[in-house]
């Protein structure tokens, strides 16, 4: 699964940093995540670090994005291979 961020973003940035795929980017008006990229910090954390810094508890799961475990260690590899 991806995360994504919803409309209750306060545009802090403080997401954008802890992220180890680089899958966050300021939008318009509110941060965005790229499913792409995204793997639930699977492969480099134990949780997301995003959802742990986000003082607006704005993120939340992508629903058109449902990977498992196995799928999002793959992608991270892939990102980072």
């Amino acid at each position: 699964m991806a995360l994504t961020i919803n409309d209750n973003c306060t545009a802090c940035d403080a997401c954008v940093p802890v992220c180890p795929n680089e899958a966050i980017s300021a939008g318009e008006p509110v941060y965005v995540i790229d499913a792409l990229k995204c793997t639930e910090c699977v492969g480099a954390h134990d949780e997301p670090q995003c959802k742990l810094v986000c003082p607006a508890d704005c993120i939340e799961i992508h629903p058109d994005f449902q990977e498992t475990p196995e799928e999002l260690l793959a992608k991270y590899t892939g990102l980072h291979g």
